[in-house]
Protein backbone atom coordinates (compact mmCIF):
# COMPACT_ATOMS: atom_id res chain seq x y z
CA UNK A 1 0.00 0.00 0.00
CA UNK A 2 1.33 3.90 -0.84
CA UNK A 3 2.02 6.12 2.45
CA UNK A 4 -0.06 8.88 2.10
CA UNK A 5 1.55 12.51 2.71
CA UNK A 6 -1.22 14.91 3.44
CA UNK A 7 -0.79 18.91 3.93
CA UNK A 8 -2.82 22.46 3.92
CA UNK A 9 -2.68 25.16 1.17
CA UNK A 10 -3.48 28.60 2.47
CA UNK A 11 -5.77 30.23 -0.17
CA UNK A 12 -7.67 33.57 -0.97
CA UNK A 13 -10.78 30.93 -0.82
CA UNK A 14 -9.72 29.92 3.20
CA UNK A 15 -7.49 26.70 3.84
CA UNK A 16 -6.86 23.32 1.73
CA UNK A 17 -6.80 20.21 2.49
CA UNK A 18 -4.89 18.04 0.20
CA UNK A 19 -3.07 14.68 0.17
CA UNK A 20 -0.67 12.55 -2.23
CA UNK A 21 0.17 8.88 -2.73
CA UNK A 22 2.36 6.96 -5.12
CA UNK A 23 5.43 8.35 -7.25
CA UNK A 24 5.79 8.87 -10.77
CA UNK A 25 4.14 11.20 -13.21
CA UNK A 26 2.35 13.35 -11.55
CA UNK A 27 -1.10 13.16 -11.86
CA UNK A 28 -4.11 15.38 -9.64
CA UNK A 29 -8.15 14.22 -9.20
CA UNK A 30 -10.51 16.99 -8.67
CA UNK A 31 -13.83 16.61 -7.16
CA UNK A 32 -17.34 18.29 -7.70
CA UNK A 33 -20.46 18.80 -5.68
CA UNK A 34 -22.07 17.61 -3.39
CA UNK A 35 -18.92 15.65 -3.05
CA UNK A 36 -15.37 15.89 -1.60
CA UNK A 37 -11.97 14.15 -2.68
CA UNK A 38 -13.27 11.05 -1.06
CA UNK A 39 -15.26 10.07 -4.01
CA UNK A 40 -11.29 9.06 -5.36
CA UNK A 41 -10.91 6.99 -2.79
CA UNK A 42 -10.72 3.54 -5.34
CA UNK A 43 -9.59 5.11 -7.92
CA UNK A 44 -6.31 7.49 -6.17
CA UNK A 45 -4.35 4.16 -5.00
CA UNK A 46 -5.04 2.52 -8.15
CA UNK A 47 -3.44 5.10 -9.87
CA UNK A 48 -1.15 5.64 -7.25
CA UNK A 49 0.79 2.21 -8.57
CA UNK A 50 2.70 4.09 -11.26
CA UNK A 51 1.85 8.17 -10.62
CA UNK A 52 2.02 10.63 -8.06
CA UNK A 53 -1.33 10.73 -7.05
CA UNK A 54 -3.03 14.24 -5.67
CA UNK A 55 -6.33 15.04 -4.20
CA UNK A 56 -7.36 17.71 -2.64
CA UNK A 57 -11.15 19.37 -1.31
CA UNK A 58 -11.80 22.38 -2.98
CA UNK A 59 -12.55 25.43 -0.65
CA UNK A 60 -16.48 25.15 1.26
CA UNK A 61 -15.95 21.19 0.41
CA UNK A 62 -15.02 18.29 2.91
CA UNK A 63 -11.79 18.81 4.82
CA UNK A 64 -11.32 22.27 3.41
CA UNK A 65 -11.91 25.42 5.40
CA UNK A 66 -15.54 25.84 5.08
CA UNK A 67 -16.96 29.58 6.84
CA UNK A 68 -19.38 32.42 6.00
CA UNK A 69 -17.73 35.03 3.38
CA UNK A 70 -15.75 32.69 1.46
CA UNK A 71 -15.81 33.49 -2.60
CA UNK A 72 -16.41 29.82 -3.91
CA UNK A 73 -17.33 30.80 -7.37
CA UNK A 74 -15.98 28.83 -10.14
CA UNK A 75 -13.47 31.48 -11.22
CA UNK A 76 -12.28 32.09 -7.61
CA UNK A 77 -11.84 27.67 -7.49
CA UNK A 78 -10.00 27.90 -10.94
CA UNK A 79 -7.66 30.65 -9.54
CA UNK A 80 -7.26 28.30 -5.92
CA UNK A 81 -6.50 25.51 -8.28
CA UNK A 82 -3.33 27.23 -10.06
CA UNK A 83 -2.30 28.07 -7.12
CA UNK A 84 -2.24 24.90 -5.55
CA UNK A 85 -0.18 23.41 -8.59
CA UNK A 86 2.28 26.22 -7.96
CA UNK A 87 2.49 25.10 -4.12
CA UNK A 88 3.23 21.55 -4.98
CA UNK A 89 6.23 22.26 -7.82
CA UNK A 90 3.91 20.74 -10.78
CA UNK A 91 4.42 22.17 -13.96
CA UNK A 92 2.08 19.92 -16.34
CA UNK A 93 0.18 17.00 -14.61
CA UNK A 94 -2.53 14.75 -16.35
CA UNK A 95 -5.69 16.35 -14.93
CA UNK A 96 -9.04 14.05 -14.35
CA UNK A 97 -11.47 16.29 -12.98
CA UNK A 98 -15.38 15.29 -12.64
CA UNK A 99 -18.50 17.69 -12.51
CA UNK A 100 -17.58 21.44 -11.25
CA UNK A 101 -14.14 20.00 -11.12
CA UNK A 102 -14.03 19.75 -14.66
CA UNK A 103 -15.27 23.43 -15.03
CA UNK A 104 -12.51 24.88 -12.54
CA UNK A 105 -10.02 22.89 -14.55
CA UNK A 106 -10.71 24.20 -17.87
CA UNK A 107 -10.79 27.46 -16.58
CA UNK A 108 -7.21 26.88 -15.13
CA UNK A 109 -6.33 25.70 -18.32
CA UNK A 110 -7.96 28.44 -20.95
CA UNK A 111 -7.80 31.43 -18.38
CA UNK A 112 -5.82 31.39 -15.65
CA UNK A 113 -2.76 30.19 -17.76
CA UNK A 114 -2.12 26.63 -15.82
CA UNK A 115 -0.26 23.90 -18.59
CA UNK A 116 -1.37 19.92 -18.48
CA UNK A 117 -0.25 17.34 -19.57
CA UNK A 118 -3.43 15.71 -20.35
CA UNK A 119 -7.39 16.16 -19.33
CA UNK A 120 -10.12 13.77 -18.55
CA UNK A 121 -13.24 15.04 -17.76
CA UNK A 122 -16.19 13.53 -16.48
CA UNK A 123 -19.49 14.10 -16.74
CA UNK A 124 -18.37 17.37 -16.55
CA UNK A 125 -19.94 20.97 -16.43
CA UNK A 126 -18.06 22.87 -18.65
CA UNK A 127 -20.81 23.66 -21.58
CA UNK A 128 -24.23 24.38 -22.16
CA UNK A 129 -27.26 25.55 -19.84
CA UNK A 130 -26.19 23.56 -16.90
CA UNK A 131 -27.09 26.39 -14.24
CA UNK A 132 -30.11 24.78 -13.59
CA UNK A 133 -32.67 22.91 -11.00
CA UNK A 134 -31.18 22.61 -7.77
CA UNK A 135 -28.89 25.38 -8.53
CA UNK A 136 -30.93 27.88 -9.57
CA UNK A 137 -33.36 27.19 -7.05
CA UNK A 138 -30.68 27.72 -4.22
CA UNK A 139 -29.62 30.75 -5.87
CA UNK A 140 -32.98 32.48 -6.19
CA UNK A 141 -34.09 31.59 -2.76
CA UNK A 142 -31.31 30.94 -0.74
CA UNK A 143 -33.06 33.06 2.51
CA UNK A 144 -35.48 30.63 2.10
CA UNK A 145 -33.10 27.23 1.95
CA UNK A 146 -30.76 28.40 4.65
CA UNK A 147 -33.55 28.09 7.13
CA UNK A 148 -34.34 24.62 6.61
CA UNK A 149 -34.45 22.95 9.72
CA UNK A 150 -31.36 20.73 9.92
CA UNK A 151 -33.91 17.12 9.58
CA UNK A 152 -35.48 18.88 6.45
CA UNK A 153 -31.61 19.90 4.98
CA UNK A 154 -30.49 16.61 5.31
CA UNK A 155 -33.03 14.99 3.71
CA UNK A 156 -32.90 17.13 0.94
CA UNK A 157 -28.88 16.55 0.82
CA UNK A 158 -29.13 12.86 1.11
CA UNK A 159 -31.80 12.65 -1.79
CA UNK A 160 -29.63 15.01 -3.78
CA UNK A 161 -26.94 12.47 -3.47
CA UNK A 162 -29.13 9.69 -4.26
CA UNK A 163 -29.64 10.91 -7.48
CA UNK A 164 -26.13 11.03 -8.53
CA UNK A 165 -25.42 7.66 -8.47
CA UNK A 166 -27.38 4.87 -10.94
CA UNK A 167 -26.70 1.66 -9.10
CA UNK A 168 -27.14 3.30 -5.35
CA UNK A 169 -24.48 3.39 -2.40
CA UNK A 170 -23.36 1.14 0.24
CA UNK A 171 -24.80 2.86 3.69
CA UNK A 172 -21.52 3.28 4.67
CA UNK A 173 -20.54 5.45 1.56
CA UNK A 174 -23.66 7.50 1.74
CA UNK A 175 -22.87 8.45 4.88
CA UNK A 176 -19.19 9.13 4.08
CA UNK A 177 -20.59 11.49 1.44
CA UNK A 178 -23.43 13.34 3.83
CA UNK A 179 -21.00 13.50 6.68
CA UNK A 180 -19.93 17.58 5.59
CA UNK A 181 -23.32 18.52 5.17
CA UNK A 182 -24.67 17.41 8.25
CA UNK A 183 -25.89 19.34 11.16
CA UNK A 184 -26.25 23.55 11.51
CA UNK A 185 -22.74 24.31 10.03
CA UNK A 186 -23.04 21.70 7.17
CA UNK A 187 -26.46 22.43 6.02
CA UNK A 188 -24.56 26.84 5.91
CA UNK A 189 -22.07 25.11 3.76
CA UNK A 190 -24.40 23.34 1.66
CA UNK A 191 -26.02 26.29 0.61
CA UNK A 192 -23.42 28.59 0.41
CA UNK A 193 -21.70 26.63 -2.20
CA UNK A 194 -24.71 25.97 -4.02
CA UNK A 195 -25.54 29.46 -4.31
CA UNK A 196 -22.39 30.67 -5.47
CA UNK A 197 -22.67 27.83 -8.83
CA UNK A 198 -22.77 30.11 -11.84
CA UNK A 199 -23.43 29.96 -15.39
CA UNK A 200 -21.43 32.85 -16.52
CA UNK A 201 -18.20 31.46 -15.06
CA UNK A 202 -18.46 28.49 -17.49
CA UNK A 203 -20.06 30.76 -20.73
CA UNK A 204 -16.83 32.80 -20.01
CA UNK A 205 -14.57 30.05 -21.60
CA UNK A 206 -17.00 27.86 -23.83
CA UNK A 207 -16.12 29.80 -27.15
CA UNK A 208 -12.15 28.30 -26.08
CA UNK A 209 -13.41 24.82 -26.15
CA UNK A 210 -11.69 23.99 -29.05
CA UNK A 211 -8.66 25.54 -28.17
CA UNK A 212 -7.59 23.15 -25.66
CA UNK A 213 -4.34 22.56 -25.86
CA UNK A 214 -3.54 18.82 -24.67
CA UNK A 215 -4.97 15.46 -25.40
CA UNK A 216 -8.36 15.02 -23.81
CA UNK A 217 -10.80 12.30 -22.81
CA UNK A 218 -14.31 12.72 -21.95
CA UNK A 219 -16.15 9.84 -20.22
CA UNK A 220 -19.52 9.96 -19.61
CA UNK A 221 -22.24 8.36 -17.55
CA UNK A 222 -25.67 7.16 -19.96
CA UNK A 223 -27.66 7.17 -17.04
CA UNK A 224 -26.21 10.81 -15.62
CA UNK A 225 -29.88 12.76 -14.68
CA UNK A 226 -27.57 15.46 -13.29
CA UNK A 227 -26.31 16.17 -16.73
CA UNK A 228 -27.89 14.05 -19.42
CA UNK A 229 -25.91 12.34 -21.96
CA UNK A 230 -26.82 15.47 -24.54
CA UNK A 231 -24.13 17.58 -22.63
CA UNK A 232 -21.51 15.00 -23.00
CA UNK A 233 -21.85 15.17 -26.96
CA UNK A 234 -21.97 18.61 -26.71
CA UNK A 235 -18.77 19.11 -24.75
CA UNK A 236 -17.26 16.22 -27.74
CA UNK A 237 -18.22 18.12 -30.56
CA UNK A 238 -17.09 21.47 -28.93
CA UNK A 239 -13.20 20.30 -28.08
CA UNK A 240 -12.80 18.67 -31.51
CA UNK A 241 -9.72 16.39 -31.06
CA UNK A 242 -11.21 15.03 -27.99
CA UNK A 243 -12.62 11.39 -27.09
CA UNK A 244 -16.04 10.01 -25.69
CA UNK A 245 -16.38 7.05 -23.88
CA UNK A 246 -20.21 5.98 -22.08
CA UNK A 247 -20.35 3.86 -19.08
CA UNK A 248 -23.45 2.29 -19.71
CA UNK A 249 -25.41 1.70 -16.31
CA UNK A 250 -23.82 4.76 -14.57
CA UNK A 251 -25.02 7.94 -13.44
CA UNK A 252 -23.73 11.40 -12.69
CA UNK A 253 -21.16 9.81 -9.98
CA UNK A 254 -19.42 7.42 -12.53
CA UNK A 255 -16.38 6.57 -9.84
CA UNK A 256 -19.16 5.32 -7.46
CA UNK A 257 -21.09 3.26 -10.14
CA UNK A 258 -18.45 1.32 -12.18
CA UNK A 259 -14.62 2.32 -10.41
CA UNK A 260 -13.35 -0.47 -12.38
CA UNK A 261 -14.59 0.39 -15.92
CA UNK A 262 -13.11 4.27 -15.23
CA UNK A 263 -10.27 2.75 -14.11
CA UNK A 264 -9.79 0.89 -17.15
CA UNK A 265 -10.33 3.78 -18.94
CA UNK A 266 -7.78 6.14 -17.36
CA UNK A 267 -5.08 3.74 -17.79
CA UNK A 268 -5.49 3.22 -21.13
CA UNK A 269 -3.19 5.37 -23.99
CA UNK A 270 -4.88 8.38 -25.22
CA UNK A 271 -6.55 8.26 -28.59
CA UNK A 272 -4.28 9.04 -31.32
CA UNK A 273 -5.18 12.03 -33.88
CA UNK A 274 -4.42 12.64 -37.23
Amino acid sequence: MNAISSGTHTSPSGAVHWEAQGEGEPVVLLHGTPFSSFIWREIAPALARDHQVFTFDLPGYGRSERRPGQDLRLAAQARVFTGLLDHWGLERPRVIAHDIGGAVALRALLLEGARFADLTLMDAVACGDWGTGLFRLVRENAHVFERLPVYAHEALAESHLRFASGRGYRPDTLAAHLDPWRGEEGRAAYYRQYGQLEQADTDEFQHLLATVPVPTRIIWGREDGFLPPPFGEQLHALIPHSELHWIDGAGHAVQEDAPAQVLALLTRPFEKRS
